[in-house]
């Protein structure tokens, strides 16, 4: 019975793969299998000393870091996140946690993180989009990843205008003191694993991350969606 509501609502209002324009999936798939099979997987959560963890180095000190996807223009990754971002697609930023947490549980490096934390979002922009979407992420890890999130402990006190027009060195000037820790005992003795949706020069996520350092035995990782070439 089920089923056959399900097929009545597909015919009623077609769902189609964002990748080939397929419409065999399930409404709460955003692509269809081919099409997740072909998106370009980094491997970097199988990889030490990856990219991602290179960008680091000499920065600030992270256990590991890695991004699942390649970001690059015009491709299904990109649709993804302008479907999260701009579209109010939650769907797609819950499709992108679940494949991030099915590498994170089958990687021992990520075994012992003990708590996952979105990157703050700019609160005008969490305002006009109506949520973060690195918190949505977050919450698709979750459905494959059991680990405990929270939202509140760090928060973004600074209003910064847009990175994306910004090299390394006024993107990293541009983040000084704009995150504040409002609940430092619940960062205290934790393995706190980052999470943004794309990762371009780590600006943002350096800054945030030396924040989190300042707490005590608080250990850090990182890890995003994509990552841009």
């Amino acid at each position: 019975m089920v089923s056959i509501a399900k097929s009545i609502l597909q015919l009623i209002y077609p769902h189609y793969c964002m990748g080939c324009g397929s419409d065999y999936l399930s409404l709460r798939q955003q692509i269809c299998s081919r099409c997740t099979h072909q998106l370009p997987e980094t491997g970097f959560f199988r990889q030490r000393n990856n990219p991602v963890e290179k960008a680091f180095f000499g920065r600030i000190r992270v256990e590991n870091a890695a991004a699942l996807y390649y970001f690059t223009k015009h491709s299904l990754v990109q649709e993804l996140m302008v479907q999260l971002k701009y579209h109010q697609n939650k769907q797609a930023g819950l499709f992108l946690g679940r494949m991030m947490g099915y590498a994170l549980r089958s990687e021992p490096r990520f075994a012992d993180v003990t708590l996952l934390v979105p990157l703050p979002l700019n609160p005008k922009k969490q305002f006009k989009r109506g949520y973060n979407q690195a918190e949505v992420i977050c919450e698709g890890i979750r459905e494959v990843w059991s680990r405990p999130l929270n939202t509140k402990a760090i928060q973004r006190e600074k209003f910064t205008d847009s990175q994306t027009t910004r090299n390394r060195l006024s993107r990293w000037q541009n983040m000084q003191a704009v995150f504040q820790v409002t609940e430092p005992d619940q960062l205290m003795n934790q393995h706190v694993l980052l999470i943004d949706d794309v990762i371009t020069t780590g600006a943002t996520l350096e800054a945030c991350g030396q924040t989190l350092m300042s707490i005590p035995n608080c250990r850090l990782s990182i890890a995003a969606a994509a990552y841009t070439l």
